[in-house]
C-alpha cells in the first residue's frame, strides 16, 4: 500500500477521538515505511549513500542498502509490533489505541505486496514467512483502496456532522 494510505487508514480506524488521536495514528501508519524507506532517500539527499533511481519503478534491488531491508523486516513484522504494543501497554498501564495504525499498516501489507519486491515479513526474526500478495500499485488493488477510503472517511464526515447538532 502506498504511504499516504496507510496514514489515511490508520487515521481513521484509531484516530475519530480527536485531533491529537487522529495525527498520532496518521502518524503510526506510515511510520513503518517512514522507518525503512524514508531513511534511506533522506541519507541520499545528505550524501550519505547513494542509490537507485526509483522514479521509473522497480530497479536493481541489489543497488537498495542492506540496512533498508534490516529496517523494513523491523518495522513490518507483527512480531516486533505486538512486542512494542505490549511493552507501551504495560509501561502506560492502559492501550495507547493509536499504536494499532502500525498493525494495521503490516496487516494491510500482507496482502498487498508481492515476492517480487519487498513482501511483509510478517513474522520476522522468528520466520521468513511471506505471503505472494498483489502489488499495491496494481489497479486491482489502488483503485478499490481510493474507493474504500473515500467511502470511509465520507462516513465519518456524516456521523460527525449528525452528533454536532445547531
Amino acid at each position: 500500500m502506498d504511504i499516504v494510505s496507510h496514514g489515511l487508514w490508520g487515521g481513521v480506524a484509531f484516530g475519530r477521538k480527536s485531533k491529537k488521536n487522529y495525527w498520532q495514528a496518521f502518524l503510526f501508519g506510515v511510520m513503518p515505511d517512514l522507518l525503512s524507506f524514508g531513511i534511506f532517500p533522506a541519507a541520499d539527499v545528505l550524501g550519505l549513500v547513494s542509490g537507485p533511481d526509483f522514479r521509473h519503478g522497480i530497479t536493481n534491488q541489489a543497488l537498495i542498502p542492506q540496512f533498508v531491508y534490516v529496517l523494513y523486516n523491523i518495522t513490518h513484522s507483527l512480531l516486533i509490533f505486538g512486542l512494542i504494543f505490549g511493552l507501551v501497554w504495560f509501561i502506560v498501564k492502559k492501550p495507547f489505541w493509536p499504536l494499532l495504525a502500525w498493525g494495521l499498516h503490516i496487516l494491510i501489507d500482507i496482502p498487498t505486496h508481492s515476492a517480487e519486491f519487498f513482501p511483509t515479513p510478517v513474522l520476522w526474526p522468528v520466520s521468513d514467512f511471506h505471503i505472494d500478495g498483489i502489488s499495491w500499485g496494481n489497479p486491482i488493488i489502488f483503485y478499490p483502496d481510493l474507493i474504500l477510503l473515500a467511502g470511509c472517511y465520507l462516513l465519518w464526515w456524516i456521523n460527525r456532522k449528525k452528533a454536532i447538532k445547531f
